[in-house]
């Protein structure tokens, strides 16, 4: 899969591609649908599959701060790519310029013009151009006019609801890891990498691998059965906690802190992925670093009587 950043590095697709759009926040089972639609019509038509994402995501561009967290960042999103039978991740500046395109201005320079498109796959819910102007009749409409195909998913669904990045983002705020992993085919995880903290951890017994977030905030906070996986081949278990530390310092920078059982190694540097298993409690403020201390016995405890009876 080649990961092409901007238009400039676009070499022109002669013959045309098979197109997709979205954020695919979360790549979860829905988003994968659309992919296996799209992949069966690029080997129909042996043309190119293309997936087209942007950054920063449209909301964020829009909202800032206050636009919905994400479930994965760009290089997240990135490595699950890179699993899937895709031949180009498509990444576009999410800019001025591109917001003030107009529905008509997108399909014709961007669509028709730059990408050549022979087949779009899109969402039931896809809008685009200033002021969500365009939509699938639109591009139905279009598609007609200059001469390629649109297909609209279906919606797709899972235990009974329709699978979105809403919906997973609602799950894993509710801490509900089981059913976000039904939506999503796999655990929910966050990869980064080893950093140094303040080593306070050590200081009441419980070391920590701290993971590097840059994020502004997560779709999930408190703490949690995890497994690390990036450090030999087989995954760690360990306890997580995800927030901003309240009993330490109570600044408002999000952290993600890890300590693994049985686990003696200098891990610094390594780029690893932290899995949530399951929800222990939420992430509270203590009197004190020794009541921390306890709460911290009681919550390993848990954790490890979670491993001793899960199948996973």
């Amino acid at each position: 899969m080649r990961v092409i950043r901007g238009l400039t590095d676009l070499k022109p697709l002669k013959k045309g591609c098979v197109l997709t759009i979205g954020n695919f926040d979360g790549l979860h089972l829905g988003h994968q649908v659309v992919i296996d639609k799209l992949v069966k019509q690029g080997q129909r038509l042996t043309l190119p599959v293309v997936v087209l994402i942007f950054e920063p995501q449209p909301l964020e561009y829009f909202l800032g701060d206050n636009a919905p967290s994400r479930l994965m960042r760009l290089r997240e999103k990135v490595l699950q790519f890179t699993q899937l039978p895709i031949d180009d991740l498509l990444i576009l500046p999410f800019n001025r310029r591109l917001a003030d395109y107009d529905a008509h201005t997108f399909i014709q320079t961007l669509l028709v013009e730059t990408l050549n498109v022979k087949y779009l796959v899109i969402g039931d819910d896809f809008h685009f151009g200033k002021a969500r102007q365009g939509n699938f009749a639109l591009l139905k409409e279009k598609g007609r006019e200059l001469g390629f195909e649109v297909e609209n998913t279906q919606p797709y669904q899972q235990v009974g609801m329709r699978i979105s990045s809403t919906l997973i983002r609602d799950t894993l705020g509710k801490g509900d890891l089981k059913l976000a992993k039904q939506l999503l085919g796999r655990d929910y995880s966050i990869c980064g990498r080893i950093v140094h903290g303040h080593k306070r951890g050590r200081t009441i017994g419980f070391p920590t691998a701290n993971i590097a977030l840059f994020r502004k905030n997560t779709p999930i906070s408190g703490v949690f059965a995890i497994t690390l996986s990036g450090i030999g081949e087989n995954e760690i278990q360990g306890i997580a906690n995800v927030g901003t530390r309240p009993t330490i310092n109570g600044g408002s920078k999000i952290i993600l802190e890890t300590h693994l059982f049985d686990f003696n190694q200098e891990i610094y540097g390594a780029y690893v992925n932290v899995h949530f298993k399951k929800k222990i409690r939420n992430e509270q403020r203590f009197e004190s670093l020794n009541h921390l201390k306890q709460q911290i016995k009681h919550d390993v405890i848990r954790v490890k009587q979670f491993f001793e009876n899960s199948d996973d």
